[in-house]
């Protein structure tokens, strides 16, 4: 049976579904105010778009006005009046992560800080390695959480090692109100979504939970004449009781996407970048790609006493991609003309991902400790196999050619890569002066081995274990009830890069390496609004592509300065709103034989801004309209600064009206995304996508 056919069978199935939950478990109307407690146990923040409280792995959960970090919480609230349908669609929202890929492609990579976070660095519930490399629907999700900066001592070694940040999301959980809602919605170019979210809790104090997510969309995505379909299953269990919570998570997600979003390779011997094409055309017609992941995760906490807390997770992931990667001859010009070849490229990973610990309270004198110890691990399986095909054909990016048959014979891929990152951590925060002087020291020794195999022969190629200290001092003092003043000093490791099949010494597993960060800043609650201001200076070896050779390799350091500033929640009754900006300073320094020194990072803008504002009509009373403004500056290309690419503003806009249909809940919503249908480029490294063009949503959800 074809994919199609079982998302129409599906998408019959969660209706009479539906059907039945609305004929034999009709509800009445409930009313939740924006500041009611989630089901992850967090209180929304006035305006009900982000949470003060978050998870920052082993310092468990914390009001964001105790920590010594700059994080920001996005709630399912936002993620529903805003009708986003990937992480991407979120994290835009603050103006310290960019996306570096356009709607539709393979993946979805994010910048924060200046500094790349691809989509395989992005926790479930605190655990590495889980979801997708890809990207990972919404529809599952109870919050997102965004850390800023380093989060080695935190989290661990992401498994691709970013530096700038920390994604983490938390899966939904049922409410002690039973929900039965069902959401269909179109998208520009017709294509047509249905989810269907069921939660219910049982026992005598409600301590059993279930909460069921199912997800189709098909049809006509954001590339013309194209097909993007999805399929998501997922199922949560908890419990929770005096002493005990437990939790597991089990989900299925599968796309089939024809016609993918291109990225091109920008060569250094430009003059200048060429402009963009239209943001709905495929410039390598005919490249199909395949996803699919399956994950299962658990986690728990046991409270002992009232002074010791046990917590342990564990969970296993495996991906499969299957793909027609164009490979380019490098020989883009002015003109937008190029040649390109069809190869197949099909990949899987293999993750085991677990941690566990005790957290400790208890006093010395005047003095409150909060303890932790714990330990980490993860073991990823990487693999792939690439089939070349023949000679190159003459394409352009505004007219482009198909792309020719491979060829060859496909082949299975084979093992490229065998991971183990492994680490034990040990903090303590310490409450002075009636807790109003936090101050939190810790250390997570980490380990890192990495095997490189030749996919052909099965030899290995190259291998290194190393270990390094990764230290945390934070402290934050409330000058007054509502004011933290706050700073910090950190360092991520990351693990070496595995040079991509592009380049001369593709395989090359490159060494580890530390990047650590000064960071000052100061929150401030004004009671409905809160106030944000930081400065920060981050530095990590740099990736370099050598065009000579067309080897990739570690040239000198990225140093990123930054100021960030930022606010969010009710501006007045009825308006809510988020605004951020980021200031960045990215400079190469310490080059090999200076060269380069002192230019501007690649792909790094100096100025991002974002503002989004959500309010009530008062003379259309359950209505609401929303708008949102995305703002990025110039960029240089590559390293020598002799390209660049211009920047842009994306405008955002929808509405939302509140009825019923019968005696059900009734939402109805529409967005309007790039409004003005803007063509430009977003550049990850030397590499460059077009963003997404105008796109309509439209959705009806109804609670029965």
């Amino acid at each position: 049976m074809s994919f199609k056919l079982k998302t129409t069978v599906l998408a019959m199935s969660l209706a009479g579904l539906s059907s039945a939950w609305a004929q034999n478990n009709a509800l009445p109307e409930v009313k939740v105010s924006a500041e009611t407690e989630s089901s992850s146990g967090t209180v929304p923040y006035a305006g009900g778009q982000v949470s003060r409280q978050g998870t920052l792995g082993v310092l468990g959960t914390n009001d964001v006005m105790d920590i010594p970090f700059s994080t920001v919480n996005f709630t399912s609230t936002l993620l529903e009046n805003q009708q986003a349908r990937t992480l991407k669609d979120v994290l835009e929202n603050d103006a310290s992560v960019r996306v570096l890929t356009g709607t539709g492609g393979f993946g979805e990579d994010f910048q924060i800080r200046g500094f790349n976070v691809p989509s395989g660095d992005v926790g479930l519930n605190g655990l590495y390695g889980l979801v997708s490399s890809s990207r990972l629907p919404i529809e599952i999700l109870e919050r997102v959480e965004l850390l800023k900066g380093p989060g080695a001592l935190v989290n661990g070694i992401a498994p691709n090692g970013s530096v700038g940040g920390g994604i983490n999301v938390v899966t939904k959980r049922a409410d002690d109100i039973p929900l039965t809602r069902l959401e269909t919605s179109i998208q520009s170019e017709g294509q047509v979504g249905a989810h269907l979210d069921i939660g219910r809790r049982f026992g005598e104090n409600n301590e059993w939970g279930v909460r069921f997510n199912g997800v189709l969309r098909d049809g006509e995505g954001s590339i013309k004449n194209g097909d993007a379909a999805l399929g998501l299953t997922a199922i949560g269990l908890d419990y929770r009781g005096r002493q005990l919570r437990w939790s597991l998570d089990a989900f299925e997600q599968r796309e089939d996407i024809e016609e993918l979003r291109p990225q091109i390779g920008i060569p250094a011997t430009l003059s200048a970048v060429p402009a963009p094409p239209p943001g709905d055309l495929n410039f390598y017609p005919g490249n199909p790609l395949e996803l699919q992941d399956t994950t299962v995760a658990s986690k728990f906490e046991y409270d002992i006493n009232e002074h010791v807390t046990t917590y342990g997770g564990l969970g296993y992931r495996q991906g499969d991609a299957t793909q027609v990667f164009p490979v380019t001859g490098g020989d883009l010009d002015e003109q937008g003309n190029f040649t390109v070849r069809g190869t197949f490229f099909d990949s899987y990973s293999k993750t085991s991902s677990m941690d566990a610990g005790v957290r400790l309270k208890f006093n010395t004198a005047s003095v409150k400790h909060t303890v932790n110890v714990g330990v980490s691990l993860l073991e990823q399986e990487n693999g792939n196999v690439f089939v070349s095909g023949g000679a190159n054909v003459p394409s352009n990016i505004y007219n482009p050619t198909p792309l020719p048959p491979v060829g060859q014979p496909r082949r299975g891929p084979a093992k490229a890569s065998e991971s183990t990152l492994f680490s034990y951590v040990l903090s303590d925060t310490m409450a002075f002066m009636d807790d109003r002087l936090l101050l939190t020291l810790g250390a997570r020794d980490q380990t890192v081995e990495q095997d490189g195999f030749n996919t052909t022969t099965g030899a290995v190629t190259s291998s290194y274990n190393a270990s390094s200290i990764s230290p945390l001092v934070g402290v934050v003092f409330k000058a007054t009830p509502s004011t933290s003043i706050y700073s910090n000093y950190t360092e991520g490791l990351t693990r070496g890069t595995i040079v991509g099949p592009a380049f001369a010494n593709a395989g090359e597993v490159l060494a580890p390496f530390k990047s650590p960060q000064f960071e000052i800043g100061v929150k401030k609650d004004w009671g409905r609004i809160t106030t944000t201001a930081a400065v920060f200076e981050i530095s990590r070896p740099n990736l370099q592509t050598n065009a000579a050779t067309n080897t990739s390799n570690y040239d000198g350091e990225q140093r990123n300065r930054g100021l960030e500033l930022g606010a969010y929640g009710e501006v007045f009754p009825g308006l809510r709103g988020m605004a951020s900006a980021l200031f960045n300073d990215a400079e190469l320094s310490s080059t090999a034989g200076g060269v380069n020194q002192g230019n501007e990072a690649p792909s790094v803008p100096r100025q991002t801004f974002s503002l989004g504002l959500d309010y009530d009509l008062p003379w259309l009373p359950k209505a609401s309209v929303n708008g949102r403004i995305i703002n990025t500056s110039e960029m240089a290309v590559n390293a020598a600064n002799n390209l660049s690419v211009a920047g842009w503003t994306r405008y955002d806009i929808g509405a939302q009206y509140r009825t019923s249909l019968g005696n059900k809940p009734l939402i109805l919503r529409a967005n309007i995304e790039n409004l003005t249908d803007e063509n430009y480029w977003l550049v990850s490294g030397t590499f460059a996508s077009v963003a997404a063009p105008r796109t309509f949503i439209v959705s009806a959800s109804v609670d029965f």
